[in-house]
């Protein structure tokens, strides 16, 4: 199948196919945050909101990755924008690699879809146009992690060929109404359980208000008291911080700056002294919340009152009164997921080789992530590997 690209400020190479895409390669974010914003506000497209412009710029300027970045548009033969991904191109082992934005702090790397339909473009056509793409700018590969199998209903073309990822993402949909939802989410007992927890936690350290971050100042004493929580669990689990990194914090920093935040900040706070007993910040679009960090105060007289579970429940209610549609609390298995969510997010590693060299690296990335799914689904092999890195980090 003849498929048209289009490298930006190039002539058109290959021949015209009136079932090809055109793949047109930005390379400047500036220049693709007209099309990119009018698509992501478009009610009839798909996307997750790690897909935002605000969310994805944030993190490249951060990270010091935009001269490395090129956004692939894939357009149909009459120029229509129907697919939209970005990539940052890094050199790894003398290989150029097409790669996802926003690494692992980017629960999911679904495409940006102009419309559901676009969504539902036969896999075969998009990977063609990739890989005409990649070879006009001189890729070995595109290595897209986190590809969501389904994404609201709608298949994702670039996770059919893609290998099963060591774990999957946790979400549920939100009802109309505020407390029916959380009657459905939280069993009678658990809500039970919370309202006598809420009610000591207040005897024993004054009233509570639970907070979203309104302004950039509330932001930076939410993150920093965020900061300060996780920094202290991961010392007692003895593994090194990534939230440590300056990159990373200036792009939480920008990221939930301004009117309409990339990343919404919550907290439960003490109301007298302000002192912040729990964090919850996730990636939001109009119609979603995704979890991206959570963490709570570890002082075991605050701790014992699960906060971190308080204000889980406060959030659930708090989106779901806003109009929010999807919830997921991300990446990974953990017990306050489970307790929640309906919903597993089956997750994929896409590999595109695009040269023989492309080939060889996709062959071994398929079997590094076999093996991890692998170790990370079998409890004795996980048991095993969680033992080997406490015995190196003593």
């Amino acid at each position: 199948m003849a498929v048209d690209v289009q490298v930006a400020g190039t002539d058109m190479v290959d021949s015209r196919s009136a079932r090809g895409l055109v793949a047109e390669v930005i390379p400047d974010l500036a220049a693709a945050e007209p099309l990119w914003r009018r698509i992501e506000s478009d009610p009839a497209s798909l996307a997750t909101p790690y897909q935002r412009f605000g969310w994805i710029s944030a993190y490249l300027q951060a990270t010091g990755q935009v001269a490395s970045t090129r956004i692939v548009v894939l357009r149909e033969a009459d120029g229509r924008a129907r697919i939209l991904i970005p990539v940052t191109v890094q050199r790894e082992h003398g290989l150029r690699i097409a790669r996802t934005v926003g690494d692992t702090h980017a629960n999911y790397h679904l495409p940006l879809f102009a419309t559901r339909d676009a969504a539902a473009i036969a896999p075969g056509r998009v990977v063609a146009a990739l890989i005409r793409a990649g070879r006009a700018e001189g890729l070995d590969a595109f290595a897209l992690k986190h590809q969501p199998r389904m994404w609201d209903g709608a298949a994702n073309p670039l996770a059919e060929t893609g290998e099963p990822e060591a774990s999957d993402a946790y979400g549920l949909m939100l009802g109309p109404d505020p407390e029916a939802t959380v009657r459905r989410v939280f069993s009678a007992d658990a809500r039970k359980k919370l309202r006598s927890k809420e009610k000591r936690l207040v005897e024993a350290h004054g009233p509570l208000t639970y907070r979203r971050a309104e302004t950039s100042e509330e932001a930076a004493r939410l993150l920093a008291a965020f900061y300060a929580q996780k920094s202290a669990r991961f010392a007692g689990m003895g593994v090194s911080d990534p939230y440590a990194d300056p990159a990373i914090r200036a792009f939480l920093a920008a990221a939930s700056a301004g009117p309409e935040p990339a990343v919404e900040l919550h907290a439960l706070c003490l109301s007298e002294s302000g002192r912040v007993l729990a964090t919850f910040g996730g990636a939001v679009s109009d119609r979603r919340f995704s979890g991206m960090m959570t963490a709570f105060d570890g002082d075991p007289e605050v701790a014992r009152f699960s906060p971190g579970d308080l204000l889980l429940q406060h959030l659930v209610r708090e989106q779901t009164a806003r109009g929010r549609q999807g919830f997921d609390l991300g990446v990974g298995e953990a017990r306050y997921k489970a307790s929640i969510c309906d919903e597993t997010i089956n997750l994929v590693e896409t590999i595109i080789p695009v040269t023989l060299r492309g080939r060889a690296y996709a062959a071994v990335r398929r079997g590094l992530t076999r093996t991890r799914r692998r170790i990370k689904r079998d409890p004795r092999l996980y048991a095993v590997l969680k033992r080997l890195r406490t015995l190196r980090r003593s």
